[in-house]
Formats: structure tokens, sequence, C-alpha cells
């Protein structure tokens, strides 16, 4: 029963990261899971992973039906990254356990520092200004990074995508989260796939289910939200949700034994 209630509330932790703010689940749920759970980072990340499927499509569909979502030059970065994170993925098998998932703890909560304090208050129009050509070399170079990041840790990547789609590609918050989840449906698909496939065994079927359904809740109501709330109301709320994530989670994995 205590394991459930640790399921539940990482998943939905991870859900509303997701659907908020493009977060990869992996970098509440994996965490939680290793900590709590005794789970090995492969497994977890791997769960992880297919936790993010359904909640990513979910809040891609519902930012897509508020036409905040750019699938175009998104589908540019899509295959870069879906390369990229089979080929981290892979890697990641190769890596000893305690060497997984160090840093996205930190680039959480500091990524939620930066839209609390420049917030990002691009609009469509301006993001339009940049060449066809600069958007698609960008997003290549981009896609290859994240991809990497997203298949070796399972984190990382969501937040990567929300940097560089409001930060490099000039992308207003609602359309970067919208096409973050967007892409990390097929990323998240693409690493499940392949850690299942590498380790040759499914995870916890248990952990699997109450994640995926708990993730899929956070997301869709919090999806919901986003869309509906202003610019400056949506990077404040992000910045702090991102940000109290990211300090329970250096919490959780540094401090709680």
């Amino acid at each position: 029963m205590v394991s459930i209630i640790i399921y539940i509330i990482a998943g939905l932790g991870a859900g509303v990261g997701t659907g908020l703010a493009g977060l990869s689940a992996a970098a509440v749920i994996s965490p939680m899971l290793i900590t709590f759970c005794g789970f090995e980072a492969y497994e977890a990340v791997g769960i992880a992973l297919a936790s993010d499927v359904l909640a990513s499509a979910v809040s891609a569909y519902t930012y897509g039906k508020n036409k905040n979502l750019d699938i175009k030059n998104g589908l540019v970065m899509l295959v870069s990254v879906l390369c990229f994170t089979m080929v981290g993925s892979w890697i990641a098998s190769l890596v000893p356990n305690t060497a997984m998932g160090g840093f996205s703890v930190f680039m959480t909560l500091l990524l939620g520092v930066k839209f609390i304090v420049r917030p990002v208050m691009a609009t469509k129009e301006k993001q339009e200004e940049k060449s066809a050509r600069q958007k698609v070399v960008s997003s290549i170079l981009c896609g290859v990074i994240i991809g990497f990041i997203c298949g070796f840790i399972g984190a990382g990547g969501g937040m990567m995508l929300l940097l560089i789609l409001t930060g490099v590609l000039g992308y207003e918050l609602k359309t970067a989260v919208g096409t973050s989840v967007f892409i990390m449906t097929f990323t998240a698909l693409t690493g499940a796939v392949s850690h299942v496939a590498v380790s040759g065994s499914m995870p916890d079927t248990t952990a699997l289910v109450v994640c995926i359904i708990a993730t899929l809740v956070g997301a869709r109501f919090s999806a919901l939200f986003a869309n509906k709330a202003s610019a400056k109301t949506l990077n404040r709320v992000t910045g702090v949700v991102l940000a109290a994530l990211g300090a329970a989670m250096i919490i959780v994995k540094f401090f709680v034994k």
C-alpha cells in the first residue's frame, strides 16, 4: 500500500510537470522509485518513460486544440531527437546504476527560477521573424543533444526542449510547451520501447500501471489550466512548480536515505 501511494504521488507530480511545462516524467518518477521503492535506475527510467507517453500525448492534444502547437517545425526536431534517444538508451544500459540521473534535478530547479526571474513573454509573431533555414538547422542540432540526454537518463529532454524552444527558437511559452510535449510523446515511446528491448523484460506491472494512470490524470488537468491562463500567470506558475519539484527532488536524491 505504501508503494502504491508513492507511485500515485510520483505520477501526479510528474503529470503536473508534463502538462504545465513539458517536464519529463522521469525527472520526478525515477528518483522517487529509486529512493523510496528500491528500483534499479534502468527499470525506474523505463517506467517513467512509459508514463510519459500518454501524458505527453493528451497534453499535446490539449495544446493543439487551443492552437498552441507547432507541428511543422516540431517534426524537424523530432527526427534527430528520436534517433539519438535510441543511442542514449543503449549507452545507458552500459553505464553503472549510480551514474544515471544526476544533473536533471538541478536543471529542474534552475529552469523554474529562470521562469520566475526572466519570464518568457515572446509572441507567436516574433517567432516567425526567424528564417526557415535557421529554424531547421537549430532544430536538428538541438534535437541531437536533447535526444541523447532523454535516452540516456530519461530526464532532461523535456526541460531542454522547453529551454531551447523559448530561448533559442523564440517560441512563446504555450506554443513551446505544446510543441515540447508533442515531441516528448514520441521520444518517450521510443525510449520506453528501447529500455524494454535492451533489458529483455517488462518492468514491475503495478508500478507501471499506477504511474501511467496518475501521470495521465495530472497532465490532463494541468494542460487544461495552462491553456486558459495568461502568459504572465503561466510563467509564474510554471516557475514555481518547476522550482518546487526541483528542490524536492534534490532533497529526495541527496538527503533522504
